[in-house]
């Protein structure tokens, strides 16, 4: 009896762990947070009152993907931040698995590279975990409604992960450019290409 109850404690913990990493989609509500940013601030969605939305980029220091895609989040925060949809950047990975993505070293890059938008770290990966974000990069796209914050996009930033097409289709924008226009995106999700979240070794 005892070797059945401790089975079905593992399969439940097994079974929670599962629904709660659950990517949220397309008319979900998107989690609020309250993250420390690189400049040791805290940073939520309530940091920017003017914006429409929000360009959410789960990424981080070390995966050749986020790498690739660096300078194109640098570029969509500076294209379409002053239209009001804002990047804010995400740090997934836990610092004891990856530790080129402690803290510190977020702050360094985001000095070095002179990052124009929040690069929040998660810690507990509490945030990772409510939206279900699971490679970096991991992009979510969020719009102001009246009835709160609801994500419109989820998946990849573009289709050109080695960033050797010369045309792309560029997700990320044509969201937004629907939003605009008070029209919901054609394309809702797609299969986001990146390294996996890293986490800390359980004991």
């Amino acid at each position: 009896m005892k070797k059945i109850i401790t089975l079905l404690v593992l399969v439940f913990t097994a079974w929670l762990s599962q629904a709660q990493t659950a990517t949220l989609k397309a008319g979900d509500a998107a989690p609020d947070f309250k993250l420390k940013n690189v400049d040791n601030k805290e940073v939520s969605f309530a940091s920017f009152p003017k914006a429409k939305g929000f360009i959410v980029v789960f990424t981080c220091n070390t995966c050749p993907y986020a790498v690739a895609y660096e300078q194109r989040i640098i570029d969509l925060d500076k294209k379409f931040r002053p239209q009001g949809y804002p990047v804010i950047a995400i740090n997934p990975n836990d610092p004891e698995a990856s530790k080129a993505d402690a803290f510190n070293k977020m702050q360094d890059l985001a000095k070095d590279k002179s990052y124009p938008f929040p690069y929040l770290f998660d810690a507990g990966q509490v945030v990772t975990d409510q939206y279900g974000a699971k490679h970096t990069p991991h992009i979510f796209i969020v719009s102001k409604t009246p009835k709160g914050n609801v994500i419109e996009y989820v998946g990849a930033i573009d289709n050109d992960p080695e960033g050797t097409k010369a045309e792309k289709t560029k997700y990320a924008e044509d969201v937004i450019a629907a939003l605009q226009s008070n029209k919901k995106p054609i394309i809702t999700q797609t299969k986001e290409i990146g390294c996996t979240v890293k986490r800390k070794a359980k004991a």
